[in-house]
């Protein structure tokens, strides 16, 4: 199979030519014939347009990820809170009294132990689910985004990972350029998305 626009040999399942990025049609005939389905039906209801999601769509898929987690790190934290006892050391804290050195390992052993909890919680949603069958994480599944390879392909938990992880070397440009290249890249990447070899589509029907 060769693209329509450059000619470049593209691999069986590819969503988009990795020479020109030309987003095609993906017909997966093959997978509904394994399943019974006559070739012209699946050929019809297997159909998608692919194209690549932009800075706005991603944004929003952001801001909505960004709750998910939060709402996550609630559960999470206030149970173990009490459950270790820091419930009621937190209690024994009354702002108008100085804090002795107990008070002070306290607060921060709490903080350490959030920043923790928040780096673990963050890096195994991305990582998970946009490596998982849905290929996207809760935000960007609502907006009809998926997370692949330079190929249109599923990406490995390790791949994934990097790709999470890549975001610190983004967040170290000034100005948030290294996340608003997604907004005018070719393939409307942002430097973390670079780094890890990746791509986000959005897919509709």
């Amino acid at each position: 199979m060769y693209c329509s626009k450059c000619g470049a040999a593209l691999a069986e399942g590819a969503a988009f030519c990795p020479n020109c990025g030309q987003a095609f049609l993906v017909v997966a005939t093959a997978r509904a014939a394994m399943m019974g389905v006559p070739a012209a039906a699946s050929a019809y209801a297997a159909v998608q347009r692919v194209e690549y999601g932009g800075f706005w769509l991603r944004l929003l898929a952001y801001i909505i990820d960004n709750v998910v987690i939060g709402l996550g790190m609630v559960l999470v934290l206030v149970p173990l809170i009490f459950l270790t006892g820091l419930g009621a050391l937190l209690s024994q804290i009354h702002p108008e009294e100085e804090l002795g050195d107990a008070g002070l390992f306290l607060i921060i052993g709490l903080i350490f132990l959030a920043a923790t909890v928040g780096l673990v919680v963050t890096w195994l949603y991305h990582a998970l689910m946009e490596s998982s069958e849905w290929q996207a994480t809760v935000g960007k599944k609502a907006l009809g985004l998926v997370v692949t390879d330079m190929v249109g392909q599923r990406v490995s938990f390790a791949r994934a990972t990097g790709r999470h992880f890549g975001k610190i070397i983004t967040n170290m440009v000034p100005m948030l350029i290294g996340y608003i290249m997604a907004g005018f890249t070719e393939r409307k990447q942002a430097l973390h998305d670079m780094i890890a070899g990746c791509v986000v589509l959005r897919r509709t029907s």
